[in-house]
């Protein structure tokens, strides 16, 4: 009763204001030098698009008009703010938000800008690796004004920590006064739960005192702007947060804040460094297509930004990314997901960030239950709570097998054998789960201990998938590599021994003669045979050890890269066709970024290059289509528009970007171990030349020229520092790949939002000899292009089933709806 009546009298004094402390204020930043390198997007504002903000400690995520939420990780502090101004002498008060103008998001920062004739506001937004601890972003505001002006920052004040952890409810605000300002006190029920928010200069807002009846104020901050005065000032938003009863306290939250405010300009120096030194040591590409290069560093960019550090630990882990959470306490996936950054982390490998690698795997390794089996999902307030009592933790099969192939595929691209041996245990843990759960008999690991893919099938759950029985046979395959490194010959040969046997039995159970295609699942031998992307993942991990790839996969590598799969935007995971094709589902038709990134691997390594870069570039030109810098999570099936619950900075979709360009395009497969790289090139036809710079191969880094030179692409490797590293198949570090006497390249480019899918599809090309077949779909009534690149000593192309002009390809489509078109070129 005690304890109750004392928060009850928090409360009573909060609605007073009667908090007194010393008269120091935090004052105004001068304003200093941001960095203006790099990459960069500018936007005129669209409204009700999303924008995030993330950092290992805070996040900032809301809509393009500036209106935000923030969250000082796991706690959302504030919500729903808005700007209004009153300028001296102008009658009309001014809803800044509506006057949004454009926004400028650079790796290090993202701005806002408000515009009027009278005033203009900008909002720069920043989460720092080094904010201190108990702070999470920084929202500055810089003001331009003819005259002198009154801003109005509104706010709710929230203090619930993220889902599911239960909230306090609404929390109770107390104004603390210093000097001419102060700062806000968000109190909860607990004292070991607080948060405070400040703007230096300002003054508070409407605060109903305790004798009044039950009311609802928004909390409002104050802020005078004099330009004769104020001119060259930043007024930072500060924003700190306690979970404990020590740094809860008032003392403890202003202590946090004025660190911020005296330390500003320090903080977003190394916060601009530590984005400076990843652009000059991760690897990028440099090629004709701009556009492509900035969406590659920016997919690179976007995955960093969803490092969090997971609490109380502090250990670094990844989320599966971010949007805004609206009235919930859940900002899009920004929990810890297993297969989501175990799939990200091929992309991971391949730039080269190997300690981010080594973090999230171990990361994934201190959650591994004891019987092996890995996890799936882990809240960032996960550690308060009876966790395994809640249906998350384990909740999904295919993490464990993924968890194989990633750590192979971590070993192979740093060579760090000395790693896999520390965590031995760890990955027999994880072989012995996937090979003791098969609850049918058959062989193959099933969908008994969790889900495979998709959480729900309107037929019923099934019992075993394509999509898992495929992780099974590579995670085989990759236990196989690993047991013969840590020199355990036995568990080597065995495990070989099942990812043949297994891929035996997919071919025998899942394959179709009849449809020429594979089932979705199966229970008891019955097959289900709605057509799904899933088999795409048969693809995903080749090279040594792998047998990549379905033995009847050209039916399906047709129907994947055609109008019944294949959006301009990305691949459906049901045909368009299939009775079971819903395009607003989430697993029976919608379009994923990530299933389209398994596909444009499928299509790459299955021998289909122009039906893997139209994949590839439909995931690329997400990059700056909503939030931007990101690539969102799923979208229609129709209309070219994501969910409005799709997590627009989505981990594993920006992955999707970074893997097929590096292992697909440029065909790259690094082996750290034995010092090698492999190139299979399948550049776009017209590119002249194109280089990847800085790949890391283990601790040596080096550089890849791609140049065409006659009838041949010349690879060339040029050791950048570290140990030396062989290129396979190469005299003197070149290599001569022959090139055909003609190739021919594809365009590439999103529709605009709410079209339907109108693009060419390329579904299969083969070459024999002197001739290319070309099998194509497109809109019957138009007319499709593609460039004709002759190679060596050619001149001449004919063409039948479309006209030459010169170096175009005209092709005709007959007829409604897609029809398709075989043509053939010879030379």
């Amino acid at each position: 009763m005690r304890v109750l009546l004392g928060l009850g009298l928090i409360g009573m004094l909060a609605g007073v204001g009667l908090a007194q402390g010393p008269s120091t204020e935090m004052h105004a930043v001068a304003a200093f030098p941001m960095n203006e390198e790099g990459l960069y997007i500018h936007r005129h504002v669209a409204a009700g698009e999303p924008f995030t903000v993330a950092g290992p400690q805070g996040v900032v995520v809301g809509e393009q008009q500036g209106t935000f939420e923030a969250w000082v990780l796991p706690v959302k502090l504030l919500s729903h703010l808005t700007i209004e101004a009153q300028v001296e002498g102008y009658a009309v008060p001014l809803d800044l938000n509506t006057m949004a103008r454009e926004i400028e998001v650079r790796p290090d920062r993202t701005t806002i800008t408000y515009s009027h004739i009278a005033v203009t506001v900008r909002q720069t937004m920043f989460a720092a690796d080094a904010m201190p601890e108990g702070t999470g972003a920084v929202v500055m505001f810089a003001v331009d004004s003819a005259r002198p002006v009154d801003l109005t920052l509104r706010f709710t004040g929230e203090m619930r920590e993220m889902w599911p952890k239960l909230s306090s409810g609404a929390p109770s605000a107390e104004w603390v006064a210093r000097g001419k300002s102060g700062f806000y006190v968000l109190h909860t029920d607990y004292d070991n739960l607080s948060g405070a928010v400040a703007l230096p200069g300002a003054t508070p807002g409407i605060m109903a005192p305790y004798q009044e009846r039950p009311q609802v104020h928004p909390l409002e901050f104050h802020l005078h702007v004099d330009p004769k005065t104020d001119r060259g000032k930043v007024y930072p938003l500060l924003m700190a947060v306690g979970r404990t009863k020590e740094t809860a306290s008032t003392a403890a939250l202003e202590a946090k804040m004025r660190e911020v405010d005296e330390g500003l300009a320090g903080i977003y120096a190394a916060h601009a460094a530590r984005y400076k030194a990843q652009a000059e040591e991760l690897t990028s590409i440099q090629t004709p297509d701009l556009r492509l290069n900035e969406d590659f560093s920016w997919a690179v960019t976007s995955i960093g930004q969803l490092r969090a550090k997971a609490q109380p630990t502090g250990e670094i882990g990844l989320v599966a990314g971010y949007y805004s959470s609206g009235d919930s306490a859940r900002p899009g996936f920004g929990w810890f997901f297993g297969r989501d950054s175990l799939y990200t982390l091929y992309a991971v490998d391949s730039y080269g960030d190997f300690g981010l690698a080594r973090a999230e795997l171990e990361f994934l390794m201190a959650r591994q239950r004891a019987d092996g089996k890995v996890m799936h999902e882990y809240s960032q307030t996960a550690a308060d709570l009876d966790w395994k009592a809640l249906p998350y933790w384990y909740a999904a099969a295919d993490a464990t097998p993924l968890f194989l192939t990633t750590m192979l595929d971590y070993v192979r691209a740093s060579g760090d054998v000395g790693f896999l041996e520390a965590h031995k245990d760890k990955v027999m843990s994880a072989w012995s789960f996937e090979t003791t759960h098969d609850a049918d008999g058959d062989g193959i690991y099933d969908n008994a201990q969790g889900t495979g893919w998709v959480e729900s099938w309107p037929p019923g759950m099934p019992k075993q998938e394509i999509y898992l029985a495929l992780m099974d046979q590579q995670g085989s395959a990759a236990m196989g590599q690993m047991a013969r490194l840590l020199k355990d010959g036995a568990t080597a040969d065995a495990a070989s021994a099942r990812a043949g046997k297994i891929k035996g039995l997919i071919e025998r159970e899942y394959y179709s003669e009849e449809k020429d295609e594979y089932g979705f699942s199966q229970d008891g031998g019955k097959v289900d045979r709605t057509s799904t992307v899933f088999p795409t993942v048969a693809w995903w991990n080749a090279g040594e050890g792998y047998d990549a790839g379905l033995g009847h996969a050209g039916g399906s590598l047709g129907r994947w890269s055609s109008h019944e799969f294949a959006t301009d935007w990305g691949a459906r995971d049901v045909a368009a066709s299939d009775p079971m094709y819903d395009p607003i589902s989430y697993h029976q038709g919608s379009v994923w970024s990530l299933f389209t990134g398994w596909n444009a691997m499928a299509q790459y390594r299955g021998g289909r290059p122009l039906a893997g870069y139209q994949s590839l570039m439909e995931n690329a030109d997400l990059t700056d289509a909503q939030d931007l810098g990101a690539v969102t999570e799923l979208l229609s099936g129709d209309f070219f528009e994501p969910f409005g619950r799709s997590t627009s900075h989505q981990l594993w979709s920006s992955a999707m970007v970074v893997t097929p360009v590096l292992r697909g395009m440029f065909g790259i497969e690094v082996d750290a171990v034995a010092g090698t790289v492999k190139v299979t090139p399948r550049l776009p036809a017209d590119w002249d030349s194109a280089e990847v710079k800085r790949l890391h191969v283990g601790t040596a880094v080096v550089d890849l020229e791609y140049r065409r030179e006659g009838g041949a692409m010349v690879v060339e490797m040029k050791p950048v520092s570290g140990k030396l590293v062989k290129l396979l198949s190469a005299a003197n570090d070149v290599s001569r790949v022959p090139l055909p006497g003609v190739e021919v390249s594809v365009g590439h480019g999103l529709p605009l939002p709410g079209r339907r899918t109108a693009q060419i599809k390329v579904l299969n090309e083969t070459l024999n000899g002197r001739s290319m077949r070309l099998e194509v779909e497109g809109i019957g009534g138009t007319k499709g292009q593609f460039k004709v690149r002759r190679n060596g000593q050619v001149q001449r192309v004919m063409a039948e089933g479309g006209e030459m002009k010169g170096d175009q390809l005209l092709v005709k489509f007959e007829g409604s709806g897609y029809t398709r078109c075989v043509v053939t070129l010879r030379w």
